[in-house]
């Protein structure tokens, strides 16, 4: 009878042990791996907003929005049939109560604030006036400018399309901050006002991502990538081909940030890329390249 009660309780114990084991590997599965590369390019398009690229690791994502009378609506053109889709409700309180939830961060462990990138569709002027009102309610979990200091919160606020340039650089304190234009980078050099420098692929680029890249497309990219780093700038080329050909080339020219509609795709990518190859290579341009962005 002792030797079977013994016997029972060693059964018991493994399958409690293989129970806890695979519920610790379902926790370890189901965690979103941070991805700091990866942008959600017009992320209010997907089902779930916000959230498809929270749960594929992204750690920039992006909306439009317009003014609509005391309304910051989300939308890509016309914003009359959402009225309901707006800032605060698809994207700033619920990254709020993320942010809450897991005490600071909006992935834990991960110590970089997540970009959240506002693409401004109406005037600069008036909706900027609008966001500025909306946004200090959620000044806890927001970066902020304040008197010549950059002080870092879980969420960065970098502001695109009509960009209110003046009121921005005027200001001594405030919540957000710019995306230039990446071709205007040796000019624009404030690191308190521009924290990202991005231009449209086809500006710079007419590789498509078949064959090699021409030598001379590769120096200029990296040219304006070492321009953009000199002043801590993120960059990024909106509206590139969506193949991981390019992808690559991409990441070793040293472009930090992926544009993309392809959540799950880009995540696969980058969770399998080398970073190793891209870190050996993106500098290997040459230095005295720079000339090219005369061009």
């Amino acid at each position: 009878m002792k030797a079977r009660a013994a016997i029972l309780s060693i059964i018991l114990l493994k399958t409690t042990l293989f129970v806890l084991l695979l519920f610790s590997l379902q926790t370890v599965y189901c965690q979103s791996i941070p991805l700091p590369n990866a942008f959600a390019h017009n992320d209010y398009c997907h089902r779930h907003p916000l959230f498809d690229a929270l749960e594929n690791g992204y750690t920039n994502i992006e909306a439009d929005i317009f003014l609509e009378g005391d309304n910051i609506i989300v939308a890509h053109v016309n914003p009359f049939f959402r009225v309901k889709r707006t800032l605060e409700t698809l994207y700033l309180k619920p990254l709020y109560d993320r942010i809450v939830k897991n005490n600071g961060q909006v992935y834990q462990g991960y110590n970089e604030p997540v970009i959240l990138m506002i693409d401004v569709k109406t005037g600069a002027k008036n909706t900027y006036t609008a966001l500025k009102v909306l946004l200090e309610k959620y000044r806890a979990i927001l970066s902020s400018y304040d008197h010549g200091q950059v002080i870092k919160g879980a969420i960065t606020i970098v502001l695109s399309g009509h960009k209110p340039y003046k009121m921005i650089k005027n200001e001594e304190t405030r919540l957000a901050f710019i995306d230039e234009d990446l071709r205007k980078t040796a000019a624009d050099t404030a690191t308190n006002v521009y924290t990202m420098s991005s231009c449209k692929y086809s500006k710079i680029l007419a590789w498509r991502g078949d064959g090699v890249i021409p030598e001379y497309e590769h120096n200029r990219l990296c040219a304006y990538v070492t321009m953009a780093h000199k002043f801590r700038k993120k960059v990024r080329l909106w509206a590139s081909p969506e193949n991981h050909q390019v992808w690559a080339e991409l990441l070793k020219c040293g472009v930090d940030l992926i544009n993309t509609d392809k959540l799950a795709d880009l995540k696969d990518f980058l969770l399998n890329y080398d970073t190793r190859l891209a870190n050996a290579v993106k500098l290997s341009h040459n230095p005295n390249s720079l000339n090219i962005l005369s061009f």
